[in-house]
């Protein structure tokens, strides 16, 4: 378990550095994006500025997250990372929107500019640093198993391709294509919905107690190799933050004693916690019903 927390402080301060390149970067767009008459240098720059928003979120319910079991909250405060990630998510929503609003109305106005060649180098200094960050993060977040730092990642890595594709747009500008800069600056308005769309999905699934079908029945096929074990005759799983509650009901020989099926149960937690990252396992066991017809994995009750 301590390790669960001393992986939750790793993957906050890779957050918090990640949200400094992320101000200094905005900070840059909006001034030479103002400066050259860029709307997709300064559609990239709104785009930086939510993900400064996802961070101090990110930040924040990761340092809830760390927060032990209490009176109140038995299983910690582990979703207080997908709460902070939800709430990011509409703040995305609404930036994305005023974007497309503001792409779209320059669109109709028949409004064109030609950014002035040095907004290029910003795009491209600024890619190129977003692909570093993305491939160190990515790299952490792996090693330490945060779904949060690996989602910042994945947004870094958007962010990167974003900042390629507002380098093209002001060659195209320069090279007497000058509407394309707001039809582009609509296109990253459509990024940021499509990966606010993404993030909201993912973190309402998960605060709705939503889990994968696909998981549970690798569960129920290990745990059914377990020698003692009958059959697997309820599983249900649940994700608090990144990490995995699993409740399941396996069928024992009704002549078992009570120390043998104990030892089962503790082999069942062992197994989930070795082979799938599964912090806690509630086991229960009951006689085998040899009349039993079986379900299929994905009949079983999940949350």
């Amino acid at each position: 378990m301590q390790e669960k927390y001393r992986n939750l402080k790793i993957a906050q301060h890779w957050v918090m550095i990640s949200s400094l390149a992320y101000v200094f970067l905005a900070m840059l767009k909006l001034v030479v994006g103002q400066l050259s008459h860029s709307a997709t240098l300064l559609a990239d720059a709104s785009n930086n500025l939510t993900d400064i928003l996802s961070s101090i979120a990110i930040i924040y319910g990761l340092h809830l997250a760390r927060r032990p079991p209490d009176e109140h909250h038995q299983y910690g405060h582990w979703k207080a990372e997908t709460i902070a990630t939800f709430a990011t998510s509409l703040v995305m929503l609404l930036v994305g929107g005023s974007v497309i609003y503001s792409s779209i109305k320059g669109i109709l106005a028949n409004q064109t500019s030609t950014p002035d060649i040095y907004a290029l180098f910003v795009g491209l200094f600024s890619g190129g640093l977003m692909y570093a960050i993305y491939l160190h993060n990515a790299r952490i977040a792996k090693k330490l198993k945060s779904s949060s730092l690996l989602a910042i990642a994945k947004d870094t890595r958007n962010d990167a391709w974003t900042s390629f594709g507002t380098s093209l747009t002001i060659i195209a500008a320069n090279l007497h294509f000058p509407r394309l800069d707001n039809i582009v600056a609509l296109l990253i308005g459509g990024l940021i919905l499509k990966t606010a769309y993404d993030i909201l999905s993912d973190s309402a699934f998960a605060l709705s107690d939503g889990f994968d079908d696909d998981l549970l029945a690798q569960y129920i096929a290990a745990v059914n190799q377990i020698p003692g074990v009958e059959r697997v005759h309820n599983i249900q799983g649940r994700t608090y933050g990144a990490n995995v509650f699993v409740d399941i009901i396996i069928w024992v020989d009704p002549q078992m004693t009570v120390r043998e099926s104990h030892h089962i149960t503790e082999k069942v937690e062992s197994l989930l916690r070795r082979k799938f990252n599964v912090l806690d396992t509630d086991v229960h066991v009951e006689p085998w019903d040899v009349d039993y017809e079986p379900q299929r994995p994905n009949e079983l009750n999940s949350h």
